[in-house]
């Protein structure tokens, strides 16, 4: 009986100090309070798999020309571009067609049906407005990178635009790293700038009244009943 209970507090012990690293090592680019927990699970996956924590933003706020706020989950700058990243969890099958603006998810072998806004045509925006921001970028690329979390299986996905990767979770960072392996280097002559925006993104987000006025700005905007 003894030796059950040691054995118990010996797996409970691993697992806190477990999580305690990993708390650790997630402070090192965002914290629990920030974005959600699928969210936070990449940003560790990124970590652990060699990503410095310079590189990767979380939770960004990015700015818009009239004053209102583009959310991006995730962005990565690497050697070969920059990586922005829509992060997803969802359960059921998943249909889509990359130029169409719903898509579905199916629950219940096909007895409830869910739409949602086409994750490239959203992405693409965090990208472009992401762009407007990042003046004199030179040549540098942009990759579209949409992570699917949960037991979703992504059923029938058609007409996906090249520069588009829509992967699941357990995949991405072999995605990510084929993708830095086959790209070309890129240069950051004014990679200062770059990392000061994309700061400044950040701590937007920190900021409660425009988090605030960007929920309320895509309560309608995504709601299933309006497109």
């Amino acid at each position: 009986m003894w030796f059950l209970i040691l054995i118990l507090i010996s797996i409970a012990l691993v697992l806190i100090y477990q999580e305690v690293q990993n708390d650790k090592l997630l402070r090192t680019v965002t914290h629990k309070g920030r974005g959600t927990w699928s969210e936070r699970d990449l940003i560790l996956k990124l970590l652990k798999n060699g990503f410095s924590s310079e590189t990767i933003f979380h939770d960004l706020y990015v700015q818009k020309s009239d004053g209102s706020f583009s959310q991006i989950d995730v962005v990565i700058v690497t050697e070969v571009g920059i990586f922005v990243v829509e992060v997803k969890h969802f359960s059921g099958w998943i249909f889509g067609t990359g130029n169409q603006s719903k898509w579905v998810q199916v629950l219940a072998y096909g007895k409830q049906k869910y739409p949602f806004y086409n994750p490239i045509f959203q992405n693409n925006s965090h990208i472009k407005f992401l762009k407007s921001r990042l003046s004199n970028l030179d040549d540098i690329p942009f990759y579209s990178l949409i992570v699917f979390y949960g037991d979703c299986v992504l059923k029938d996905l058609s007409l996906i635009p090249s520069e588009t990767n829509i992967v699941k979770s357990a995949d991405v960072i072999e995605t990510i790293k084929k993708l830095i392996q086959t790209g070309r280097e890129s240069t950051y002559s004014n990679f200062a700038e770059i990392e000061a925006i994309l700061y400044e993104s950040v701590n937007h987000g920190e900021d409660r009244d425009i988090r605030l006025q960007h929920a309320e700005s895509i309560q309608n905007k995504w709601n299933p009943k309006n497109f």
